[in-house]
């Protein structure tokens, strides 16, 4: 397994008093838990020889005081525990929701790992382990009490102790698996209800359904077999740790009866073996909990890994706009290239228009130029400044990007415009002017009023209630939220009627006039009649830039279109 990633680290150190306390608790808490067998030895062999009302009651208050006061550093330990847990998920649930994010892994699974994690640290497993370590001591008193009975107590751990390796080879692989096929069938319901009705549209229902117990039945079938497999280990364990008690009473009957031990240390040995046992027997039975909260650290390690935050920088100030990308390479997961060596730049005050077939590469340029993908090689610059020496969410509040997909997400018409401000604590007061203005600057606020709700009409997951139309009109708004000098639009006319295209342009016709820097990809070449220049994109590359008028002559004159006949006056 990798060594832990620093932030993993760091917050495991914040917690580490909780986790110090909770390990003192426990060594009180096992030392407490002789009391009674000490009380069962002191009974037998003072008590009853003797008659002794008086000691017995002295004895039976101080056993009383030890067992109330374990019972209260238990309940210490718990809540402990439980605190604990509520600062891991305060401190490290927001870093792996940033690098889900950032690195754009399915964040409901990547919690899921944590979630397991976290339960893991802090839960009865973990309060297992912390007594584990005292078992040792439990058998060195068995040493005490005699030898014999020391080893049969030496002889069980070791016993259990195999035992649960075993336990653990049995179900590695089987938990694994059912981890992974799991995420998956999570994974593949959660993309069937995000486009449920294309599935009934499409008459596809019965089709996903089938194809996701498929999923779900290979999960719940590893799972099975590990969960069988560590039953079985689970019972045997059982079994032994019984058997040597009773085999402990046994040859305690059979030394007190050789007078080599007093008639107390039968039941003393007894309840010795059984603590000295107890707490492999709590971890066999949370095995298959170790498991998967190994497996979930093993993704959690992954993510940290290889989508680490970038460090907080000098604070740059706010750019004209002037993008560029030089010699930018991206590849897909299975090693195509889908951009190679474009260069680009984008002048403010000037609009950019991208043309090429599909699969040319546009939508990946513009995901690029946006800052939402990191390029393979290659650098892309805001101002001579490169992306990675800005935060990135500084970055993203500077670029306003409207994606193919409008991706609006469950919250009110307002919060989406403003791109969820409020979240992060911003004054409402300007929150409101800017989203108001944003909308204007779209051509949308007087759609927005006619809503329910208005700007607080509260919407589903990808923008459920309102058309596609409306949706990608408010996705507009949210790009121009704040006047970023910066605007990326991926086929913004997709879904426009010819109000919404009206709207689009002169929204961008304003933005250029302000002196924002604007790229457009687009189909319909309807939108590019304002362009400035068009840049030409093929196979991830670029083919033609320049002015629009020239590269659409170029065009035309490859496709053996005829120029247009001057008209005499």
């Amino acid at each position: 397994m990798k060594s832990f990633s620093f932030p993993l680290a760091d917050v495991l150190r914040a917690c580490r008093t909780h986790f110090v306390a909770t390990a003192i608790f426990s060594a009180l808490l096992n030392l407490l838990y002789l009391a009674p067998t000490l009380f069962m030895l002191q009974v037998y062999d003072r008590v009853v020889p003797t008659s002794g009302h008086l000691t017995l009651l002295y004895l039976t208050v101080v056993v009383a005081f030890a067992l109330g006061t374990l019972a209260a550093l238990d309940l210490v330990r718990a809540r402990l525990m439980t605190l604990a847990g509520l600062r891991l998920d305060r401190l490290l649930a927001p870093v792996i929701l940033r690098r889900l994010i950032a690195s754009r892994a399915g964040s409901a699974q990547g919690m899921r790992d944590f979630d397991l994690l976290r339960q893991a640290l802090s839960g009865p497993t973990a309060l297992a382990i912390l007594d584990a370590p005292w078992a040792p001591i439990y058998v060195i008193i068995a040493f005490v009490v005699h030898p014999a009975i020391g080893a049969l107590a030496l002889a069980g751990s070791i016993l259990l102790f195999g035992l649960a390796l075993l336990n653990e080879r049995a179900t590695k692989a089987s938990a694994k698996g059912a981890l992974e096929s799991q995420a998956a069938a999570y994974a593949a319901q959660d993309a069937a209800a995000r486009n449920a009705e294309v599935v009934r549209a499409l008459g596809m229902q019965r089709a996903m359904e089938a194809r996701q117990l498929d999923q779900r039945s290979l999960g719940l079938d590893l799972a099975a077999r590990a969960q069988m497999a560590g039953g079985g280990y689970t019972a045997v364990t059982k079994f032994v740790r019984l058997a040597l008690q009773s085999l402990a009473l046994a040859l305690g009957a059979w030394l007190a009866i050789e007078r080599q031990i007093s008639s107390g240390a039968i039941i003393a040995s007894s309840v010795l073996i059984s603590r000295a046992l107890q707490p492999v027997e709590q971890i066999v039975g949370a095995w298959g909990v170790v498991n998967q909260a190994r497996n979930a650290l093993s993704n959690i390690l992954a993510l940290l890994d290889t989508s680490g935050d970038r460090p907080t920088g000098t604070t740059l100030p706010v750019p004209n706009g002037d993008v560029r990308l030089e010699q930018v390479m991206v590849r897909s997961r299975e090693g195509q290239f889908l951009l190679r060596g474009v260069s680009l730049s984008l002048v403010p005050g000037e609009i950019l228009g991208v043309l090429g077939p599909s699969g040319a590469g546009k939508t990946t340029l513009a995901k690029i130029t946006a800052g939402a993908l990191t390029p393979d090689a290659g650098t892309v610059r805001i101002d001579q400044a490169s992306y990675a020496d800005w935060e990135p969410d500084r970055l993203g509040r500077l670029i306003g990007y409207l994606p193919q997909e409008p991706s609006l997400m469950a919250g009110s018409v307002r919060d989406n415009i403003s791109r969820f401000a409020g979240s992060i604590g911003d004054d409402p007061g300007l929150i409101d002017t800017e989203t108001v203005n944003a909308a204007k600057s779209a051509g949308v606020h007087e759609l927005i009023l006619r809503l329910p709700h208005g700007y607080d009409t509260e919407l589903g997951l990808s923008g459920r209630g309102l058309s596609a139309g409306q949706a990608q009109r408010i996705a507009l708004a949210r790009a121009l939220y704040g006047a970023p000098p910066v605007l990326i639009l991926d086929e913004p006319n997709s879904a426009l009627d010819g109000e919404g295209e009206a709207a689009l342009a002169n929204a961008l016709i304003d933005a250029r006039k302000r002196g924002c820097a604007i790229m457009i990809i687009a189909h319909r070449s309807g939108i590019l009649g304002i362009a400035d220049r068009l840049a030409v994109l093929r196979e991830g590359q670029i083919e033609k830039v320049g002015p629009r008028d020239k590269v659409i002559a170029e065009l035309n004159a490859m496709a053996g279109v005829p120029k247009p006949k001057a008209v005499k006056p």
